[in-house]
């Protein structure tokens, strides 16, 4: 007997990214939640974490944002299950003005059992095509200080490092974001 190909082939999951809508807010809540938590519960306890959700990912800070005209904010779908999410801004919408003609990608996160199946590249290529259909000088987003392996993907698409700010999810717990920039021109 001869056996020419694998036994188990690993076939591509399929990545579909839909723009958030505020019937999706309760589902969008939970995500924020969940990677937030799988993200930063290792220095943050469930009571001080499920505090910054209560006022970051609330219903009605959800529904401002998805409501704003100068924000966008994306769900990522892996086989019709949601495992991300995207939200870019730009104008007045952006977290910091530091930039003249700027667009922000404030958040990219995925949850990590989705993590290695293309969500953050996918998530990432649509931030990037909406900026680069605009009329934005220049694409920026914070990076964890710690976060060297997203760092060094940033890097190689042309972000380089331009400022930093604080991060802070309690009084008593300051993390340092570093600020990436790309030129669109």
């Amino acid at each position: 007997m001869r056996i020419l190909g694998e036994s188990r082939e690993q076939t591509g999951s399929v990545v579909t990214i839909i723009r958030a809508q505020e019937t999706d807010i309760p589902a969008l809540s939970n995500l924020c939640a969940d990677t937030f938590r799988e993200t930063f519960s290792y220095d943050n306890t469930e009571e001080e974490l499920q505090a910054f959700f209560d006022e970051a990912y609330n219903h009605d800070v959800l529904k401002r944002e998805l409501d704003n005209d100068e924000s966008e904010t994306y769900l990522a779908y892996v086989d019709d299950v949601l495992a991300g999410y995207l939200k870019v801004n730009w104008g007045g919408a952006q977290t910091e003005r530091k930039l003249e003609n700027a667009f922000e990608v404030q958040r990219i996160y995925v949850l990590k059992a989705y993590q290695g199946y293309g969500v953050g590249r996918a998530l990432f290529d649509k931030a990037m095509r909406i900026a680069e259909s605009g009329d934005f000088a220049w694409a920026w987003l914070g990076v964890w200080e710690k976060n060297y392996k997203a760092q060094h993907f940033y890097k190689r698409y042309g972000f380089e490092k331009f400022g930093e700010h604080k991060f802070i999810v309690t009084p008593e717990k300051v993390d340092i974001d570093w600020l990436l920039k790309k030129s669109l021109g």
